[in-house]
């Protein structure tokens, strides 16, 4: 083998080093030149749909605010092109309302979009549509050439803000969710070549993303020591109605044509309070979740001035009205405030703030329409720390319907820490079930969303409602002098007992009670004597004629003292008096005696009353309290204009 062996001289190896230093460097500035531009990823508005934007997939950002219901969205997961782009985001998931990054495909167009409530988001349905696109995270895809500009479809679309950044959302991942996929099959002639199938993942729970955090406890509350909690949000899956199956919206349509304001429904005129439980012992989780809860109401009850309002309660160690029934008029308004609500912690002093709410919420200065039911829903975590029969009582003498959910109720091993057992029952307005519901665990209360608005909206089973029939305590005075009669007794007595049938009778409802006087006065039989009608009609026919003088004046002083005076503070107090000559005493003193008591009076004369004595007994204006009959016979005659002028008054004044 030979060996060859080159020399250079110095010179020429310098000049060599040279030449390799700088070609090295040319080929890093080619390297340069020739890298890949930074992608710049389009922004676009709220407003925009995906069938205005041409690109077949592409990357785009959406701002913050898109949740609002103004931007419509059509189907569930596979979303109508005719959809907003970013509300589509937020409903699937991918973002929440502060916006951000996300990647949209466009695929076959659909025989048919599922609408539903999700992540703050009712989306509607729609029988069919020509396109349909998906969303996901907008990370690019390895090797896929994304647009930096989007092309529209109309020249006034809107194009990318310049400069704009929005901070993406990065969506949180799910300890053991597998995907499960969705096949999406091609409807002919609506799409193009590529797209005929589709496979989207969909997250599904497994028993690994439950974890366990122990449950904060307030002093003197209960105990416990573990509880299970997911790490996803709590979402709805109410749907929402479908839309009519010959409806197809086409692009030119506006958004109010497609979605006017609403009053709300008239089917549901109901004023309904929440009282929501806010105490240490919920948790944040929990109080998260039960705000979500009330979320979901708001949306399907479709709030309105023409249907349901509702306000807010949270209690802890007192009660604090979060907004009362004529803040927010429509379910964005009202979402948007549930939203805000912070926890205040303390016990659960459910008791004090039924009392609150039966002094306080119902009142016309709240919002309380007067010809719509009154309702309270009370929130409870396990059981009240105070006691909550006596409060419940007076609410619903006040023509309250209570409700009452209990979530995570006192186990076996917990009910010695109850304050009062059996609370539901003695809060409720009926103990038949209608008014009780009882959930397992705070990740179920979501299926409690529709019976409970069926319930609230259910107003013929709202038997609590105070009307003018069912919410006085009526005190019968009865002349019983000689100028009556036994006979013509007997025919008053039938005239009190035709009243007495019109009302509903119970020791919640309307009381019954008489005297009879003549110059001396007796109690016949007190409010609290009988409890029912058939009782209170049998007593009226027992009710024997004394006969003597006429001594109306100390009858009406007899009656505030030993009947009105123990009546209820809740109730109205009516006061018929029945007579058929002049009094023998005066009568002016008693009469105002009784109106600055309160006492509603009317006065009822026959044959020989006098009608100027029958004004000034009976309340102010006279001529819807007092009546005249010129005999005994006639009496009955009156019981409907009676019973009417009664309603007439209550149905004029506020509720409460």
């Amino acid at each position: 083998m030979g060996i060859v062996v080159l020399t250079m001289k110095a010179p020429v190896m310098e000049m060599l080093l040279v030449l390799l230093v700088t070609g090295i460097h040319s080929n890093k500035e080619m390297t340069k030149k020739i890298k890949r531009p930074k992608f710049n990823v389009p922004q676009i508005n709220c407003d925009v749909k995906a069938g205005k934007i041409i690109n077949p997939e592409f990357v785009v950002k959406c701002p913050a605010g898109c949740q609002d219901p103004k931007y419509h969205v059509y189907g569930t997961d596979v979303y109508s092109s005719y959809s907003s782009v970013c509300a589509a985001a937020v409903h699937s998931g991918v973002l929440d309302n502060s916006g951000g990054k996300i990647l949209v495909r466009k695929v076959a167009g659909q025989s048919g979009y599922r609408g539903s409530y999700s992540n703050g988001v009712q989306s509607l349905s729609l029988p069919r549509w020509r396109e349909s696109f998906i969303v996901s995270e907008g990370k690019p895809q390895k090797g896929v050439n994304y647009p930096s500009a989007l092309t529209y479809s109309s020249p006034k679309s809107p194009t990318a803000k310049a400069g704009e950044t929005t901070k993406a959302y990065q969506k949180p991942s799910v300890p053991g969710t597998t995907a499960q996929p969705v096949t999406l099959m091609q409807v002919p002639g609506t799409t193009p070549e590529g797209a005929a199938h589709v496979t989207l993942p969909r997250p599904s729970l497994s028993a690994a993303s439950i974890t366990s955090s122990p449950r904060p406890q307030p002093v003197g509350h209960r105990s416990r020591e573990l509880d299970l909690w997911a790490t996803i949000a709590y979402t709805s899956s109410q749907n929402s109605p479908h839309v009519s199956p010959g409806f197809v919206p086409k692009e030119e349509l506006s958004t109010q044509s497609l979605e006017p304001v609403s009053q709300g429904d008239p089917t549901c005129k109901v004023d309904l309070s929440f009282l929501i439980d806010g105490s240490t012992s919920v948790g944040k989780r929990r109080f998260r979740i039960q705000k979500q809860f009330l979320a979901d109401i708001a949306q399907a009850l479709d709030i309105g001035p023409a249907g349901p309002l509702m306000g807010v309660v949270q209690y802890g160690d007192n009660p604090a009205t979060q907004f009362n029934l004529k803040t927010h008029m429509n379910s964005r308004d009202l979402k948007a405030a549930i939203e805000k609500i912070t926890q205040r912690g303390g016990l659960s002093n459910v008791g004090r703030a039924i009392s609150s709410v039966t002094k306080n919420f119902f009142s016309k200065a709240n919002g309380n329409r007067g010809g719509a039911p009154n309702v309270a829903v009370v929130m409870v975590d396990g059981w009240p720390t105070d006691k909550v029969e006596e409060a419940s009582r007076l609410a619903r003498e006040s023509g309250i319907n209570i409700f009452f959910i209990t979530i995570e109720g006192a186990i076996e091993t917990e009910k010695q820490y109850v304050i009062e057992p059996n609370f539901a029952n003695k809060a409720v307005c009926r103990t038949n079930g209608f008014y009780s519901l009882s959930v397992q665990s705070w990740f179920s209360l979501h299926k409690s969303v529709q019976p409970l608005v069926k319930r609230v909206c259910d107003t013929e089973r709202l038997a609590c409602s105070k009307t003018c029939l069912n919410s006085a305590d009526i005190g019968f005075v009865i002349d019983g002098s000689s100028s009556v009669g036994t006979g013509n007794f007997r025919t008053v007595l039938q005239f009190v007992a035709n009243l007495s049938r019109e009302f509903e009778i119970s020791d919640t409802d309307t009381r019954i009670g008489a005297v009879q006087y003549t110059y001396e006065q007796r109690l016949e039989f007190g409010f609290e004597e009988y409890s029912t009608k058939p009782d209170i009609l049998n007593a009226i026919k027992r009710v024997g004629y004394w006969s003597g003088g006429t001594s109306t004046g100390a009858a009406i002083n007899y009656a505030l003292e030993q009947l009105f005076k123990k009546s209820k503070p809740n109730k109205r107090k009516l006061m018929i008096l029945i007579t058929d000559g002049r009094s023998y005493d005066d009568v002016r003193v008693p009469a105002m005696a009784a109106h600055h008591k309160g006492v509603i009076t009317y006065a009822i004369g026959v044959a020989w009353a006098a009608q100027d004595e029958l004004e000034v007994i009976a309340t102010h204006p006279a001529k819807d309290h007092a009546f005249f009959v010129d005999e005994f016979d006639n009496l009955y005659r009156s019981v409907p204009k009676v019973i009417q002028n009664i309603c007439t008054e209550f149905n004029s004044q506020p509720r409460n």
